[in-house]
């Protein structure tokens, strides 16, 4: 139960490792059902690689309704139900049959507060620490050591988390045919734009670095999720720079895929990540990230190793760092031969190979 699946327009890195997830389950003989919220245009129910989506109701009321769903057509179906703690979990401790286990690749606390309005993001940040305190009996799985931390700081029992590392999918760069650079310095922000990513921070690092390395351009890559999105086009009118800064928009994954192998650095400046599966992505095809310093992304980002962590999380924190792995021929491509060598170790085999061992142990218990 997760309230979203791939085909949701809000779908990003946990609705991928699930789907990745699920396709292997399939193919090693299990049956899946993926349990979620309908969105406009998505289908009440189909089939993807062998796996079934079932959507009810809407963001809001797949709680209640994914119940009722589960007590009329599931309840005794299912070996193990999955309870994904997406900002809510479903509670499914306190009614399926089953044995139950939660998925949190990461807590809320501080997103409450840049992606609900008040008073409703107020009200999340007080009730959150409540549900998660009914819940600390739970055998939970995780993507990263922050995550376990932060689980572990409200009551969860460590020998009950276990820490799952991420797999993704697609060509290395050693793969590829082209894998030159962009002639001038470029930097990456790719994604989604909202608020909780702080793309406004990212214009402003480049704005200052911009006054050390003359060349350097931006791009950004992603669709405008809200008015936040829209506030993000009018600060790069209105940049010095502007001309300097391109907006692309959505692009598909080949296009993604390009600019991450051409782009030198790629920026990650989110107020909090499970992960930060889109630095392992970039790492993949040979570019490192520059990454503000905060749950997630310190899992992602090796210091000086595989990439760059920001000293403060502000505009002129993150372009210190850009300048100083710019500016630096040698010292860049030492980091960026590590971004590639450590993507490596995350491939779907290793996690899915762990994920099944967590399930293994978990129906012994």
């Amino acid at each position: 139960m997760t309230w979203k699946d791939n085909k949701n327009p809000q779908a990003g890195g946990a609705e991928f490792i699930n789907e990745t997830l699920a396709k292997r389950l399939v193919a090693d003989g299990h049956e899946v059902i993926l349990l979620v919220a309908g969105f406009q245009g998505g289908l009440a129910k189909e089939i993807c690689d062998g796996y079934k989506i079932v959507r009810v109701g809407n963001r809001y009321t797949v709680y209640w309704l994914a119940y009722r769903y589960y007590q009329n057509n599931l309840l005794g179906w299912a070996d193990i139900v999955i309870d994904e703690m997406n900002t809510m979990p479903f509670f499914c401790k306190y009614y399926v049959k089953e044995k139950n286990i939660l998925l949190a690749y990461q807590l809320c606390r501080e997103i409450w507060f840049y992606q609900m309005r008040f008073p409703m993001s107020l009200i999340g940040f007080i009730l959150e620490p409540v549900y998660l305190w009914l819940l600390k009996d739970r055998y939970v799985i995780t993507e990263s050591e922050s995550t376990k931390r932060d689980m572990q700081r409200y009551g969860f029992e460590e020998k009950k988390i276990t820490v799952v590392p991420i797999g993704i999918v697609g060509p290395t760069l050693s793969e590829t045919t082209n894998s030159e650079k962009f002639p001038c310095p470029t930097l990456l922000s790719l994604g989604s734009i909202r608020k909780m990513k702080r793309t406004l921070d990212q214009i402003g690092a480049f704005e200052i670095a911009k006054r050390h390395i003359p060349n350097l351009k931006l791009k950004i890559a992603g669709g405008i999720a809200d008015d936040y999105g829209h506030k993000v086009m009018r600060r790069i009118g209105a940049s010095v720079y502007a001309k300097d800064i391109e907006y692309l928009g959505y692009v598909d994954s080949a296009k993604r895929t390009e600019l991450m192998q051409k782009s030198h650095l790629i920026l990650v400046t989110s107020v909090k990540e499970g992960w930060g599966l889109i630095v392992t992505e970039a790492n993949r095809q040979g570019t490192p990230a520059a990454v503000y310093d905060v749950d997630g992304l310190r899992d992602s980002v090796k210091a000086g190793e595989t990439g760059m962590i920001s000293s403060a999380n502000t505009p002129q924190g993150l372009a210190d760092v850009i300048v100083d792995i710019l500016s630096d021929d040698e010292k860049y491509d030492q980091i960026r031969t590590g971004a590639l060598q450590w993507s490596r170790e995350f491939t779907v085999e290793n996690c899915y190979s762990n994920f099944k061992q967590v399930i293994q142990r978990f129906q012994q218990v």
